[in-house]
């Protein structure tokens, strides 16, 4: 049984007061379901350590947005997966729409993050996901297929066995707009059935969480379908009776 995952992504927000009143309230909804459901925030890199400061030794675990390919050297302004991992850290999201796109990511650099998280201890969360021109287009699943394909070309299929998928349509992310629960099972279970043809036992088990604008109202219908094992949260995130409702809704799942 997959456990089910609320993972709150806060982008470019964020102070130390609010991450203090954030992270405290988020450790004690994670205890609340400790076992049953895990629940993590990835912050901006500089606020990371003061997740740990106000989050350590309760349930939530916690991450990074992004992670660099290099372990170091002279990459100004970047931050390598020993620095992400050295605060505490479980998790590092990679290959975010805003980072293929705003920072021109390609699929190969991704590959490149993730091994290099996995490599430094973290746990990668890959993101995947099209357009709105591609899903109108009908290619949502040559996008999805394209973008696991540059990750089990570079590291192998088995490296999803210590890794998290978002699928999140792009044209759902920060529009309001969210995939019906009937589209984002179908494009779940597909992406599912991609991965088995390489590994079965890898495809059944790795966690599959769904991305763009899931709220407090969206996640039970999308929560309950039988690939979606939780999700990746933007703005809801940020609010405490928003985001603890949602990790309230992946509990009827568990």
């Amino acid at each position: 049984m997959r456990k089910p995952l609320v993972m709150g992504n806060w982008k470019l927000n964020g102070t130390k007061d609010s991450t203090k009143e954030l992270a405290t309230a988020f450790a004690a909804a994670a205890n609340k379901v400790k076992g049953k459901v895990e629940v993590a925030v990835c912050a901006p890199a500089i606020l990371i350590g003061t997740v740990e400061a106000n989050a350590q030794g309760s349930a939530l675990l916690w991450g990074s947005e992004d992670c660099d390919v290099h372990t170091k050297g002279a990459y100004t302004g970047e931050n390598s997966p020993a620095m992400i991992k050295e605060f505490g850290s479980t998790f590092a999201i990679v290959g975010h729409s805003e980072r293929r796109g705003y920072h021109h990511e390609s699929s190969e650099t991704v590959a490149a993050k993730f091994k290099a998280a996995q490599e430094g201890g973290l746990i990668p969360v890959l993101c995947i996901g099209e357009s709105e021109a591609e899903f109108d287009a009908g290619t949502t699943m040559a996008v999805c297929e394209a973008e696991l394909k540059a990750v089990i070309d570079l590291v192998g299929i088995k490296a999803f066995e210590s890794a998290v998928i978002a699928y999140e349509p792009i044209w759902a992310i920060g529009t309001g707009k969210t995939a019906t629960p009937e589209i984002a099972q179908g494009v779940h279970q597909a992406i599912r059935a991609y991965l088995a043809k390489f590994d079965a036992e890898v495809a059944a088990s790795v966690r599959i969480l769904y991305g763009g604008s899931c709220n407090a109202k969206t996640a039970p219908e999308l929560f309950a379908q039988p690939d979606i094992d939780g999700g990746l949260i933007g703005g809801a995130s940020l609010k405490v009776p928003d985001f603890t409702a949602i990790i309230e809704a992946a509990l009827q799942r568990a």
